[in-house]
C-alpha cells in the first residue's frame, strides 16, 4: 500500500493553489524576497531595525466571529509600531500563516488584508510562508505572525538614552485592546456573548474587541520632527509598566497618572478583573507613550500629559503609578 502526504493530512495540490495565488500578489516565486533600497543613499550611516511578532489569541476570536479581515492591520501595525518607536521607517514586511488545513478562501482574505495594510503605509510585502501542519494545530485553528525591516540613521536612533528628569509623558490613545490580553478576555466570556449589543460600548462586545491595532507611524513622524522626543514606548503585552520600563534609564522613574480608561476597559474590569491585573495585561487606553522635553507640549498640544520623569525611588522602580 502506498502512503501519500495527503494521508498524513497535508494536501500539496491545495498548497500549490495557494502558493500560485500568493506569487501573483507579490510578483515573485523565488525562494527569497527582493527589495531595492535606493533611499538608503540619503542616510549617513543607515541602521536596519527589525521586529517579529504575532497577534496572539485574537486570531481565535476573529475566526470564531468570522471577522479575520482586521488581522492584517493588527499584525502589520503591531510590527510597524515596534520599529517606529526607534525612529525607523518601515521598508518591507513578511507574513507567516500556519493552519491545521489550508483553506484557500481564508488565506486569500487574510493575505488581502495584510497587503492592504502594507499598501496603505507604503511598505513592500516582500514574501511570506503558508504552512499546513495538522499535527501542530487543531482542526479549524491557525496562527499568524509577521516580520518587518526598517531603517534609521544611526544618529537618529530613539532608544530612551536621552530621557532625563523633568521630561513629560504624552499618552497616545489606543483603538482598543490592540493585540494583547485576548486569552484573559476569552476566559471571561461565553461564545454567545460576543454578538450581544452593549449600550456602554455602543456596539457588540465582539466588534469592540476586534477593533484593529492602531498604527502610530504618522503620529511618531510628527513627534520626531519636533526633535524633542527622548523615548517612545509601544504599549503591548505587559501593559504600561512592562513596556515603558524598558526605556527609562537607570536612576530615573516615570511617575504616571493615566486618566480614566475608555468604556471597553471599564467593561472588562466590571466583568471580574481587578485593577492590578488590568494594568499588567492591558494598555488601559494608551497605546503609545512619548517621553519628551516639556517644550514639545507647546508645539504639539493634542496629546494629554500622563506623567513625568523624576529621580528614581529607593525601591528601584522604573514606573510608579500615582
Amino acid at each position: 500500500m502506498s502512503v501519500t502526504y495527503r494521508d498524513a493530512g497535508v494536501d500539496l495540490d491545495v498548497a500549490e493553489e495557494v502558493a500560485a495565488a500568493l506569487r501573483t500578489r507579490i510578483h515573485t516565486g523565488l525562494f527569497g524576497g527582493f527589495l531595492p533600497v535606493p533611499q538608503l543613499k540619503a542616510y549617513d550611516l543607515p541602521v536596519l531595525v527589525s521586529s517579529i511578532d504575532g497577534v496572539g489569541t485574537k486570531v481565535h476570536l476573529a475566526t470564531q466571529l468570522d471577522r479575520v479581515e482586521g488581522l492584517g492591520q493588527d499584525i502589520v501595525h503591531h510590527c510597524v509600531n515596534d520599529i517606529a518607536v526607534h525612529g525607523a521607517e518601515p521598508l518591507l514586511f513578511l507574513d507567516y500563516l500556519a493552519f491545521h488545513r489550508i483553506e484557500p478562501s481564508l488565506v486569500e482574505r487574510i493575505v488581502t488584508s495584510i497587503a492592504a495594510a502594507c499598501e496603505a503605509l507604503g511598505i513592500r510585502l516582500a514574501g511570506g510562508e503558508t504552512a499546513e501542519m495538522p499535527l501542530v494545530y487543531p482542526e479549524g485553528r491557525f496562527d499568524l505572525a509577521g516580520a518587518i525591516v526598517g531603517a534609521v540613521d544611526q544618529a537618529r536612533i530613539v532608544d530612551g538614552s536621552a530621557i532625563r528628569a523633568g521630561d513629560v509623558l504624552l499618552g497616545l490613545p489606543s483603538s482598543g485592546l490592540h493585540t494583547n490580553g485576548y486569552s484573559l478576555v476569552q476566559h471571561l466570556f461565553y461564545a454567545d456573548e460576543y454578538d450581544r449589543y452593549e449600550r456602554a460600548l455602543g456596539t457588540t462586545l465582539g466588534e469592540a474587541l476586534l477593533a484593529p491595532h492602531h498604527c502610530y507611524l504618522p503620529e511618531i513622524r510628527c513627534l520626531l520632527a519636533t526633535e524633542t522626543v527622548h523615548g517612545l514606548a509601544h504599549i503591548t503585552g505587559g501593559g504600561i509598566e512592562g513596556n515603558l520600563g524598558r526605556i527609562v534609564p537607570g536612576g530615573l522613574a516615570a511617575r504616571i497618572d493615566v486618566p480614566e480608561p475608555p468604556p471597553l476597559f471599564r467593561y472588562l474590569a466590571a466583568s471580574g478583573i481587578d485593577e492590578t491585573e488590568m494594568r499588567a495585561v492591558f494598555n488601559m487606553g494608551i497605546g503609545m507613550i512619548a517621553v519628551c522635553d516639556p517644550a514639545v507640549v507647546k508645539q504639539i498640544g493634542c496629546y494629554p500629559i500622563i506623567g513625568r520623569i523624576e529621580g528614581g525611588d529607593s525601591e528601584g522602580r522604573s514606573v510608579i503609578w500615582a
